[in-house]
């Protein structure tokens, strides 16, 4: 027996029980719980946790000449957005949002404009990574959500998830809970105040079935859904147990190396008390029963419950997602090895009757050979159009409902995002804007002005006095990208610039400074 507490969910949808003291590596649990006079019980065993490398992937050396500097923010370089085809009529407006790593820049959530200008940068320590990064709601609000953490090279990701607001102060931290770490694949907020996440865990077991090591090494996937106001753990999965480790077509080691049979890399609960995970070593996605644990069906994979028609099969697959009308949209990788020429966005219509999947629609860019062996994503965007995210290479590529491609961008060599993500955003920091005066020769001034995460600023007013409390008009510029460079004349000891808004209303002002 354990004694424990319950806590209730702020949702006031149930309660947790915490017991008192951990469970122990092998042993038997058997729950019981009696709501409204009805009885249920489960029973589960508790695995051996295994020590893996903490070792995380080397840094790519990537091109100097794809990091991007600013006189007046020189602690941000991160790497360069590159616009190959500039957005077309029809093209969908917002903001990329991107979390480039490795390469030369600095790693961290960074969201741009559509001509690959910078709008905000949050520079991470070395060793820390973001990904998943983009634009969800949270307490009826819109936040820019995000995981940070370490990416090792067992293939998995230790840190937390994090919410910030419109002025970029951070209001929620998200942890995996049970003693687990929130791993990088998967951030779904939902309108109830929850989060859903997922976790890698690596356990020892015997593969001798499936010809791996007798003393093996198994990475477990685990997808929790967190009460975000509490760190709750209201509900809570394993792949192992639930998928058969015959069904993975990553072949296990011969050595203690972990085998990651499943990498479950994406969640998405559905409408009917379900959830659809996305195992990308098992070509397959898992359409799971929430009450009960069971998978209801599995569309791709070994075990398919569906024929899937021409076209519709998939490999190493991320980011399953449901779609009005009965449609699945997923990025099909393609790749490591390959499977097929070209990464793309794929579009499923399920026909749960007939027990068939075919396909609706498919989204390859004809101008490039992308074949990305890890990572990427497909994001509905309004009017039928799609973006696609390629992850590892990393490209990403906005297509109109026809399959023609309305934007296209880059980042620099051997940089890569898990994700690429385009959404409205309105930013009001709550820092004041930055400024570098230079003197350029008697009278003559060049100044640097940027903001930091301000969506608003339409141009930017010089003022300029003799002390920092007289400080009148000057000039006004429009600005010119994340930093606007200004010429002036005065003579005046000190100078300050104006953020103003399209109607010429002043959003911020920067501190005074002597060039």
């Amino acid at each position: 027996m354990h004694a424990g507490t319950l806590r209730a969910y702020s949702t006031g949808t149930g309660e947790s029980f915490l017991p008192t003291r951990g469970f122990s590596p092998g042993e038997r649990v058997t729950v019981r719980a009696t709501v409204g006079g009805a009885t249920a019980s489960t029973s589960f065993t508790i695995a051996h946790q295994a020590t893996v490398s903490e070792r995380e992937f080397p840094i790519n050396p990537g091109d100097p000449r794809a990091v991007q500097h600013f006189i007046s923010a020189p602690s941000l370089t991160p790497s360069a957005l590159r616009v190959t085809t500039a957005a077309r009529p029809g093209a969908t407006p917002g903001y990329l949002f991107l979390a480039p790593y490795q390469g030369r820049g600095t790693a961290g959530p960074m969201i741009a404009a559509q001509d690959g200008g910078l709008v905000w940068f949050h520079p991470l320590p070395a060793g820390v990574q973001a990904a998943n990064f983009g634009v969800q709601s949270y307490a009826g609000k819109p936040v820019l959500a995000w995981w940070q953490g370490r990416i090792i090279a067992v293939g998995f990701g230790q840190g937390q998830h994090v919410l910030y607001d419109s002025s970029y102060r951070r209001v929620a931290t998200i942890r995996a809970g049970n003693g687990y770490h929130a791993d990088l694949h998967e951030l779904r907020l939902t309108p109830q105040g929850t989060a859903w996440i997922d976790a890698f865990d690596p356990v020892q077991m015997n593969l001798s079935s499936v010809r791996g090591a007798a003393r093996g090494v198994l990475t477990d996937s685990v997808i929790q859904q967190i009460d975000v106001k509490t760190g709750l753990v209201m509900w809570e999965w394993h792949a192992l147990g639930h998928v058969p480790l015959n069904e993975s077509y990553n072949p296990p080691p011969r050595s203690a190396y972990p085998w990651d049979f499943v990498h479950m890399n994406s969640v998405d609960p559905g409408t009917e008390g379900d959830v659809l995970l996305s195992a990308r070593n098992t070509w397959g996605l898992y359409d799971v029963d929430i009450a009960s644990g069971g998978i209801r069906w599995r569309l791709g994979g070994k075990r398919s419950s569906f024929r899937q028609g021409s076209g519709a099969r998939f490999y190493w697959q991320h980011d399953a997602e449901f779609q009005p009308g009965g449609l699945i949209s997923l990025f099909d990788n393609g790749s490591a090895p390959p499977k097929e020429r070209q990464s793309r966005g794929l579009l499923l219509r399920i026909d749960r009757a007939g027990r068939t999947a075919t396909v609706v629609g498919q989204f390859v860019n004809p101008g490039k050979r992308l074949l990305a062996e890890s990572q990427g994503n497909v994001q509905a965007l309004t009017g039928g159009n799609w973006l696609v995210g390629y992850g590892r290479l990393p490209n990403l590529t906005e297509f109109d409902p026809s399959g023609h491609v309305l934007l296209d961008a880059t980042l620099g060599r051997e940089v890569q995002s898990f994700k690429s993500l385009l959404s409205a955003w309105s930013g009001q920091p709550t820092s004041a804007p930055a400024l570098v005066a230079r003197r350029a020769g008697a009278g003559s001034l060049s100044l640097a002005a940027s903001w930091n995460g301000a969506t608003a600023v339409a141009s930017w007013r010089v003022i300029s006095g003799s002390s920092p409390t007289t400080l009148t008009s000057l000039a006004t510029v429009a600005k010119q990208g994340f930093e606007t460079t200004i010429a002036v004349h005065t003579n005046d000891p000190y100078v300050a610039v104006q953020a103003l808004d399209a109607t010429g209303g002043v959003l911020a002002t920067s501190a005074p400074v002597k060039p």
